[in-house]
């Protein structure tokens, strides 16, 4: 063919400049495009040959090579897939596919942004990015094709010539731009490359030129002197073998093109998704444990996740869930997809139906997308299920390194709670697990169920639930229980939670003496005048522990609004404070003992220090006490032991 030029069909004096404008953040990407255009054109020639419409030997290897040229500060993208004749390079590469710039922008506003690469056809034109020229140069598979060169110096104007290519496939070298000298580190290229193509389907391979020309320049100086060396042996006989095993070491290539997700899960080791879980995600902590999809109807979807340790909310961050296309990375975290709370998890995702460029505003609209999340939230589901009834000792084994994770998805997302509600475990005070079912089976009379927050702090109210064979399940992660437990009593309304010190369950006391009510306004009183709180609710109970003087209850719900208001100040400004009661216990000895002298004056300092020490011992089991509080109570403790030693010296 003659050499021949031509402008691109496009209505603007010149896209490449948008095209670096709105793709600057993201411009690596170009590899991507560039490898995946290879990518394409030897699965094209593959399926080609499977029809019998192109002749290649089975023995060919089909490759894709990215050559680094530092010497002319160029990139070399090689493949010998499908090549194209010069009507193709006419047709795919000249004919921009939107009418104008002005379009183009509308289109890609519309879109709500993001990544357009592909989008509108400009997956080629990415090389435009970083690159001041671009040439073509390609040879088809077809019959008696001529190869062609086409060139452009990144404007509109291109130029096509013969080219003097004899083998089958496709050239594309970019000509950096000259503050574009990153994309020549081999390191660089190569981490790119593991990045979004690291699990093509076909071999990739990095040649630094510069490097290659050094090691066969160094190949040829040691070949030479070894010929030197063989010229000088003498008496060597004729029948003497001389072996020589030594070969060039062989290319290794950047991408695994055989994937863990393309396998079926029972061709897969435990031991093959660990190591596969260490190298995509750098993560030496193995996994709790994984599910494998394999979904193929009503649409594609291999992969697998896993779920990490996560022992705490402070950890409670995004994971890592990569998408592909096709093998070819697409993105990491797409919430359109994968579910918010699932994005806690670590995983890979291959979904071929889903545009290797895909725009959010696509994606929130798309049944397939739809789909996708709806089944993976429900093999999770069933994940968790097989399981809790498969190996039960296993599932609580590392429930504590779960339930954050859990308890936030059923948080998200009601259907992924309605599937695991059954498997949601409670750890208790008795150090095994419980779920609601099974707590409210064994406490049928309350309702309740009864958590703590802090068993030191709560000890004591732990100790009597213990004694009379109570439960309480412990809930320690509180930014995110507070909502779990409020978001359980919301959709289930058949029972509620109360802090184990909001409420003097039934199972712990006796039965109320006729005089009780007596009893109890005359200490209110006495701690009413002691204490001066007249807003102090006293309370007589029988509690069937007889070592705890007093306790300090809450209502619940009162509690949790003063929370909330600490959590997020302003919101219960207008609030009026909770009422604290005082609840005593009249089964103990030292309240008996208030009982018998509250009325006498010889003992009013007496009384006044014991109503004191006992408020401050029933508020130190809920709170912690203010400083000036603390102090007084110190020195109260000092003064209380010191008068006890005095009257046993007495005595």
């Amino acid at each position: 063919m003659s050499a021949k030029t031509g402008k691109l069909s496009i209505n603007s004096e010149n896209i490449l400049p948008i095209i670096k404008k709105w793709l600057y953040s993201d411009k690596d990407i170009f590899i991507r495009e560039l490898i995946s255009n290879g990518c394409d054109a030897i699965t094209k020639l593959i399926k080609l040959k499977q029809m019998g419409e192109a002749d290649i030997s089975d023995d060919e290897k089909l490759e894709i090579t990215v050559r680094i040229d530092k010497d002319n500060n160029s990139l070399i993208f090689s493949d010998n897939g499908i090549g194209m004749t010069g009507d193709e390079v006419k047709e795919y590469i000249t004919q921009i596919a939107f009418s104008g710039a002005q379009d183009f922008l509308s289109k890609y506003e519309e879109s709500g942004g993001g990544d357009i690469i592909g989008h509108f056809g400009l997956g080629f034109y990415s090389a435009f990015m970083v690159s001041r020229s671009v040439t073509i140069d390609t040879l088809s598979y077809k019959e008696g094709a001529e190869p062609v060169k086409w060139i452009c110096e990144g404007g509109i104007e291109y130029s096509m010539e013969p080219s003097g290519r004899t083998e089958r496939g496709t050239d594309i070298t970019l000509y950096l731009n000259d503050d574009e000298g990153e994309f020549l580190n081999e390191y660089t290229v190569r981490t790119i490359i593991k990045k979004y193509c690291g699990f093509m389907p076909y071999e990739i391979y990095i040649e630094d030129l510069k490097e290659e020309a050094a090691k066969e320049e160094a190949a040829k100086e040691e070949a030479l002197k070894e010929e030197t060396e063989e010229d000088n042996i003498t008496d060597v006989s004729d029948d003497t073998d001389v072996d020589d095993d030594t070969e060039p070491e062989s290319k290794k290539p950047v991408n695994d093109t055989s994937p863990l997700w393309l396998k079926q899960a029972k061709d897969c080791t435990e031991e093959e998704y660990k190591e596969f879980y260490s190298k995509v995600f750098m993560d030496f902590n193995e996994p709790l444990f994984h599910i494998h999809l394999n979904m193929d109807y009503p649409f594609r979807l291999k992969g697998i996740l896993y779920f990490p340790r996560i022992k705490s909310d402070i950890e409670l961050r995004e994971g890592q869930v990569k998408l592909y296309n096709n093998q070819v990375f697409v993105a990491d975290n797409i919430k359109e997809v994968v579910p918010e709370f699932l994005l806690l998890l670590k995983g890979v995702m291959d979904c071929p139906d889903l545009p290797l460029n895909v725009s959010r505003s696509f994606l929130q609209n798309d049944g397939y997308a739809k789909k996708m999340s709806s089944y993976i939230i429900k093999k999770v589901a069933d994940k968790l299920k097989s399981v809790y009834k498969d190996q039960k000792e296993e599932y609580e084994g590392f429930w504590d390194d779960i339930s954050v994770f859990i308890k936030y998805g059923c948080i998200k997302e009601k259907s992924f709670y309605d599937k695991v509600k059954e498997v949601l475990l409670f750890k208790t005070i008795n150090a095994g697990y419980t779920t609601v079912s099974e707590y409210l089976e064994k406490h049928k009379e309350e309702k309740k169920i009864y958590y703590v927050t802090d068993e030191v702090r709560q000890a004591q109210y732990i100790k009597m639930f213990k004694e009379n064979d109570q439960e309480a399940v412990v809930l320690d992660s509180n930014a995110i229980d507070n909502h779990f437990i409020s978001f359980l009593e919301m959709t289930e309304h058949t029972f509620t939670f109360n802090r184990i010190d909001s409420y003097v369950s039934e199972s712990i006391k006796e039965e109320k003496d006729d005089d009780d009510k007596k009893l109890q306004d005359e200490l209110g009183k006495v701690f009413a005048a002691t204490l001066n709180a007249d807003k102090l609710k006293i309370v007589v109970e029988s509690l069937k522990t007889p070592s705890v003087s007093a306790i300090m209850t809450m209502d619940e719900h009162t509690r949790r609004m003063e929370e909330m208001n600490k959590m997020f100040p302003g919101m219960a400004m207008n609030m009026p404070k909770g009422t604290e009661t005082l609840v005593l216990n009249k089964n103990n000895d030292l309240v008996k003992t208030l009982i018998e002298i509250k009325d006498r004056e010889s003992h009013k300092e007496h009384v006044a220090l014991v109503c004191e020490q006992i408020y401050d011992l029933a508020q130190m089991g809920q709170k912690q006490l203010e400083p000036e509080a603390m102090m007084k109570f110190l020195e109260r403790s000092n003064t209380i032991l010191e008068r006890l030693l005095k009257s046993g010296d007495a005595s």
